[in-house]
């Protein structure tokens, strides 16, 4: 489930603590969490809602200015389905987020990460892949998925899973737009290539 911007300031700040989607079936469940930038997002419940069912403060708990805004919003998707109104919170920081920022690595650290790189890469169905993500990733910071894909003649969507094996080793992080190193991934990233040409 994607969130906009706004929306994961305002849940953080406590002003937003339900979002609408419309669904054919729940893509979440209660009880379930989400990773993004701002921290984990927990899913508190999952309702289906018909227009009459939300009210004001629906609108202005999901960060919308009135109940007429929000249907307005609802009424725009192309996709099929019912209302849903989904329930949540912030339930804490991401934990790749303290990992992430720990730039000053061991020598057994940056071994470890390099097989573990290794390891990612023997597996592939394709050439090894993990540092030449990494290096794209350090040379665009903050270009589109798609465009970086385009890069190495791959697909957006695995590309986009590639990343992620990278974000759960603390050593790349999504921005609104694109990606880019965090300090970890660029500690490493020198390791590997010290002398860039």
């Amino acid at each position: 489930m994607l969130f906009r911007k706004e929306v994961l300031e305002g849940i953080v700040g406590g002003r937003i603590d339900r979002v609408f989607r419309v669904w054919a079936e729940p893509r979440v469940r209660a009880g379930s969490t989400q990773r993004t930038w701002a921290g984990i997002i927990v899913i508190d419940s999952v309702t289906p809602v018909t227009p009459e069912d939300i009210t004001e403060e629906d609108a202005l708990r999901s960060g919308f200015k009135s109940r007429a805004a929000l249907l307005a919003a609802l009424s725009k998707s192309t996709k099929e389905g019912a209302y849903h109104r989904v329930m949540l919170h912030l339930g804490g920081p991401d934990p790749r987020s303290k990992l992430a920022e720990n730039a000053d690595l061991t020598a057994q650290e940056l071994a470890d990460l390099t097989a573990t790189l290794d390891t990612i890469d023997a597996r592939s169905r394709r050439a090894p892949w993990t540092r030449e993500v990494l290096r794209l990733i350090e040379q665009h910071p903050g270009l589109r998925a798609q465009d970086l894909a385009e890069h190495l003649n791959r697909e957006k969507l695995s590309f986009k899973s590639d990343v992620r094996r990278l974000k759960d080793l603390g050593l790349t992080e999504s921005l609104e737009t694109g990606y880019r190193l965090t300090p970890r991934g660029q500690t490493l990233l020198t390791h590997l290539n010290p002398h860039p040409e």
